[in-house]
């Protein structure tokens, strides 16, 4: 039974990914078709961000009252609309409203979505009792690896991005619709420290959010930017540009599979102040590399360092079952104030200094996440009867 809520929720996150790089592979058509500049394609990608934050804090509710199941269908559903009505507003209609209208729905179907899978993968964690999580969201890279994937030649062919962007959305709402069936129930816990907006108050949880919302800057930028900025900066054809980001996501995903080893045999710490300065590293490579080796190098070593900040995160909000989706929901809305702030931020950069030079920004963000890393170590509260410890409790070390 496990075995297979397992595979179910690693597929929930996969089939998010596969919707997620559908809509960012054709980014650089996108801005092609309704002829815009960097700054402008900020603005409107604040639409994703917008929804996202708006849903997000609603999202820990909705779960306890409906479940994961339910949530993760009714986001899926969502997230398809959205990307019909972007697709459709850029392509055929070549109207930027209707685009809006389509990403602002997609943020509120994939925000919704995001929330629940961390719930349920959270639980599936703890039953197993070892570190999985990031696992998952290897699980989430593999299926943004699919949809760069099909991205290339979709891209390199013309095809109409209604085609393309749309369809694709419809066809992950049905499969997620079926392969919620088997998430696990969780153990109902009921709350007897506060209501739910009370983990906005606990110092923890905050810290937590901080650390992710520089993990998640570092990482949504890659997805945002980083084909755009290959483009723009060294000149390469629009498939390369794709090319580099499914570079990352690769790079990204390894990090993700591996990334448990580490964390289970040094704790949560140590690994992600490592991942900080790795990703600093390979922010600075693409940058000052010049050389398409030690930009490819600095892609790869980028992504290994992103790899780690979002899902280690969403562990250690979740460390403690009775609270799991309220505090989930906290670090998640918080997390996606880097998809809200980030986007429009780097446009209006790149187009003072370049989008290519932009990204140094970026780099400067592993400072705050090095210092708020020790937040994400075990919460010190013994585990439940009957249950194993915690993933990556080890005597007190996270």
């Amino acid at each position: 039974m496990i075995v297979r809520a397992r595979n179910a929720v690693a597929l929930t996150f996969a089939l998010n990914g596969f919707c997620f790089a559908t809509l960012v592979s054709r980014l650089p058509d996108l801005r092609a078709d309704l002829d815009l500049a960097n700054g402008p394609l900020g603005l409107l990608l604040l639409a994703i961000a917008a929804g996202s934050v708006l849903a997000l804090p609603s999202s820990g509710r909705l779960i306890e009252r409906l479940g994961a199941a339910r949530v993760v269908r009714a986001g899926g559903a969502l997230t398809a609309v959205g990307m019909v009505l972007a697709g459709t507003g850029a392509g055929e209609l070549s109207s930027v409203p209707v685009t809006a209208v389509g990403f602002f729905a997609y943020g509120i179907g994939t925000g919704t979505w995001d929330v629940a899978m961390n719930v349920e993968g959270a639980e599936v964690e703890r039953r197993i009792g070892r570190t999985i999580m990031p696992r998952f969201h290897a699980g989430w890279s593999l299926g943004s690896i699919a949809g760069a994937a099909v991205g290339i030649p979709m891209a390199a062919a013309g095809v109409p991005l209604p085609w393309h962007v749309g369809v694709g959305g419809v066809v992950a709402a049905v499969l997620v619709g079926v392969v919620a069936r088997a998430f696990p129930e969780p153990t109902v816990h009921h709350d007897e420290q506060g209501s739910s907006g009370s983990a906005w108050l606990e110092p923890r949880t905050l810290a937590i959010g901080v650390m992710v919302l520089a993990f998640a800057t570092v990482e949504g930028s890659a997805n945002d930017w980083l084909s755009l900025a290959l483009i723009d900066g060294y000149g390469v054809a629009h498939w390369v540009g794709v090319a580099g980001f499914s570079a990352f996501v690769t790079a990204m995903t390894a990090g993700r599979l591996l990334g448990p080893f580490a964390l289970d045999r040094w704790g949560r710490a140590p690994v992600l102040w490592a991942t900080a300065a790795t990703a600093a590293t390979g922010i600075l490579l693409v940058v000052w590399g010049g050389h398409v080796l030690l930009v490819g190098l600095g892609i790869l070593v980028w992504g290994l360092g992103a790899s780690l900040g979002f899902p280690v995160g969403m562990s250690a909000a979740a460390d403690e079952p009775a609270r799991a989706a309220a505090r989930v929901s906290v670090v998640s809305t918080i997390g996606y104030a880097a998809f809200l702030a980030g986007p429009p931020l780097l446009g209006q950069l790149g187009d003072r200094v370049g989008t290519l030079d932009s990204l140094l920004a970026i780099a400067l963000l592993m400072v705050p996440a090095a210092i708020s890393v020790s937040a994400a170590r075990p919460a010190r509260h013994p585990a439940p009867t009957g249950r194993p410890p915690a993933p990556g409790w080890r005597d007190g070390r996270g």
